[in-house]
């Protein structure tokens, strides 16, 4: 998921040193192994960042439908019947509940709200819309208990988070109450804007996005995979947006958050200065990230209704 060298680089020193133990763990050119050392590599690059659990939060894992595992994240201080959905990233390829079991405990701790994280079915194995249909079941599950639900994500966790929050509003599904996207992968052309400029980023490059995309193998011209490609953006839930300004993906962030303010939807937009792609991971070393992620949580609790 990292670029081997980059013209446009973040300055803040904790930053700089969190990308360099991610390439400890995950090397530039990750891509071009086998999916099964991606996921090693993945798995001890994220236990590598893991954090000690808010005190007093529990955990129960689940299966939606009988085949969807989740997990349950239950701080000690609930304030909301609300829920949130948790849609991790990974580009499609890796990632698992394990991955962001930290970053959604903090989540849900700091917004005192439970939270249910979904593990769905990943690419090259189960190629689009095998993942985008997962996380669909365990959003209609969850809304057809009665209870209001924030849908969030990050990279291509953002991706379908916005994809099945569009759907919903197609299909007519209420309870919706929010949607927050971390530095998303909603469809840009790859070819302008921070696609360009930010190409060689340390932590993403433009190449590996083009990687995961011909691997999840998504219709281009389907607005539920590429969300920047819906006519109508109109009478979607509020949304908190944030992206990181040395990162590829940047610009899909910015657009559609453009987008979705000119179509009437009530959107937070944060651009965190200094940051780098999957900076939630450096919540606890960079001082840009923490503060990036307080943001994010103070953000997601006002569309839960706890702040």
């Amino acid at each position: 998921m990292a670029s081997k060298t980059s013209r446009s680089m973040p300055t803040e020193p904790e930053i700089l040193a969190f990308h360099e133990r991610c390439e400890a763990f995950y090397p530039a050119d990750a891509v071009s192994a086998s999916i099964e050392q991606q996921r090693q590599w993945y798995d001890a690059l994220c236990a590598e960042f893991d954090a000690p659990s808010p005190a007093g939060l529990t955990r129960q894992d689940e299966r939606v439908g009988g085949r969807i595992p989740v997990r349950l994240y239950r701080p000690a201080d609930v304030t909301t019947e609300a829920r949130i959905l948790y849609i991790h990233g990974g580009g499609s390829v890796v990632g698992s509940l394990e991955s962001h079991d930290a970053i959604c405990a903090e989540l849900a701790h700091g917004a005192r709200v439970e939270l249910v994280a979904v593990n769905y079915r990943l690419a090259p194995e189960h190629v689009w819309p095998a993942a985008f249909d997962d996380c669909y079941e365990v959003l209609e599950s969850l809304l057809a208990r009665g209870r209001p639900v924030v849908v969030a994500g990050d990279s291509a966790g953002g991706n379908l988070t916005a994809g099945i929050v569009l759907k919903a509003k197609a299909e007519g599904l209420s309870g919706i109450i929010g949607q927050a996207l971390i530095y998303p992968a909603l469809g840009g052309d790859l070819v302008s804007g921070s696609y360009i400029e930010m190409g060689e980023a340390p932590g993403l490059a433009t190449a590996d996005v083009a990687h995961y995309r011909e691997v999840l193998q998504a219709p281009v011209d389907n607005p539920f995979a590429h969300p920047l490609r819906a006519s109508d953006l109109s009478r979607l839930p509020p949304a908190y947006i944030t992206a990181a300004n040395f990162d590829p993906l940047r610009d899909d962030a910015r657009n559609y958050a453009a987008r979705l303010a000119q179509a009437g939807v009530d959107v937070t937009y944060r651009e965190e200065p200094q940051m780098i792609h999957a900076w939630l991971r450096a919540r606890h070393m960079s001082p840009g990230a923490e503060e990036g992620f307080l943001h994010l949580v103070h953000g997601v609790a006002r569309l839960v209704g706890t702040r």
